[in-house]
């Protein structure tokens, strides 16, 4: 469980097959942790690519914060682990409001964004989509427990949904998250997409209520391209090996243009 120091601040970080030459960072959404990708999706990627995952700022393991939630100090957070990372230039894949972390780090400094996956990025604007990530959120937390602990000792379960609460007690009564959320709802409408020349994958459930999202972000992102997934907003546990040879393919496939294009 390696905690290392970005900017005086204590970020739990995973990493699988430092080896690779490229590497996939993968950014979690609010009120879940690196798990979402951990067991499931971030094994296949590290068949290809060195994937790094960090926990965000107050979740799982990372040192709490009362403020700093909006979404330039989070892509600020992203950008100073890659510095101390050494990471140059990288794959960006974010989950939720994860998706819109990475987003906003590919606007800021595309020089450090080879390419994008924007996994079921709500809009800021929709209070819907914001309940959204809430209500997933505590599936999630439930799936986790069921999942992911030692299920056979019931004690153990019980301890870490209680220790998952006292994260989302901690968020929501005693952080700037919420309001600085709310702050961000015209991000999109806001941000100048024309000049995202970074090649883009969109992936969201094909019933997921923050579609609308990804369909118009496709007509807005000149180099995307949109892939629905069965399900709704909880596709990565869903359809976790759907999503991730997804983004195998999409990263692979376009770095082979690339590749193409170099050599004339």
């Amino acid at each position: 469980m390696p905690i290392i120091n970005v900017n005086h601040k204590q970020v739990h970080i995973q990493e699988l097959n430092k080896g690779a030459e490229q590497t996939v960072v993968l950014i979690h959404g609010m009120f879940s942790n690196l798990s979402i990708y951990y067991f499931n999706i971030a094994p296949i990627l590290a068949k290809h690519f060195h994937v790094v995952m960090y926990d965000l700022k107050s979740h799982g393991m990372s040192e709490r914060f009362t403020d700093g939630y909006d979404l330039e100090s989070m892509s600020s957070d992203l950008l100073a682990l890659m510095d101390v990372l050494n990471l140059k230039k990288v794959h960006l894949a974010g989950y939720s409001f994860g998706g819109l972390i990475a987003l906003k780090t590919a606007l800021k400094t595309p020089d450090c964004v080879s390419q994008l996956v924007i996994i079921e990025a709500p809009d800021p604007q929709d209070e819907k989509a914001r309940n959204i990530i809430d209500e997933y959120s505590k599936e999630f937390l439930e799936h986790y427990v069921a999942n992911f602990t030692d299920t056979t000792k019931v004690q153990m379960g019980k301890r870490q949904m209680e220790k998952n609460h006292r994260m989302y007690e901690f968020l929501f009564e005693k952080t700037s998250i919420k309001a600085d959320m709310i702050r961000e709802k015209h991000f999109l409408s806001e941000a100048s997409f024309s000049e995202l020349n970074t090649p883009t994958l969109l992936l969201y459930g094909s019933e997921s209520n923050c579609k609308p999202t990804g369909e118009w972000l496709k007509t807005q992102i000149f180099s995307s391209e949109l892939k629905l997934i069965p399900g709704d907003h909880n596709v990565p546990i869903q359809e976790p090996v759907q999503i991730a040879e997804s983004i195998v393919h999409f990263l692979s496939q376009s770095l082979s243009k690339i590749v193409t294009q170099n050599h004339g």
